[in-house]
């Protein structure tokens, strides 16, 4: 399998597929900092609101933390599942 030979850029001009690889990339990192640190997702989340004065607070920590990891969890299989299918196919 040869990467470049499905990297069609040039003249400065990002082709569809390295498009895709940095879409995946992303998502697969932030996936990672969710799983890694879900009670700072959660305290952004909470920030984000708060400027259109709605309080957002979990019910239960323990139970948002762990969806919360998992949701990031996710994200990573996803991802990787999605940069082997990009690269195979």
């Amino acid at each position: 399998m040869d990467f470049f030979a499905k990297c069609r850029c040039s003249a400065g001009v990002i082709c569809p597929f390295c498009l895709r690889l940095a879409a995946i990339a992303v998502i697969t990192v932030f996936g990672a900092l969710i799983a890694w640190k879900p009670k700072k997702t959660i305290d952004i989340q909470i920030a984000l609101y708060r400027p259109f004065n709605w309080r957002l607070e979990p019910i239960s920590w323990e139970k948002e933390i762990r969806n919360t990891r998992l949701m990031g969890l996710t994200l990573v299989v996803l991802g990787v599942a999605s940069f082997l299918y990009v690269l195979l196919y």
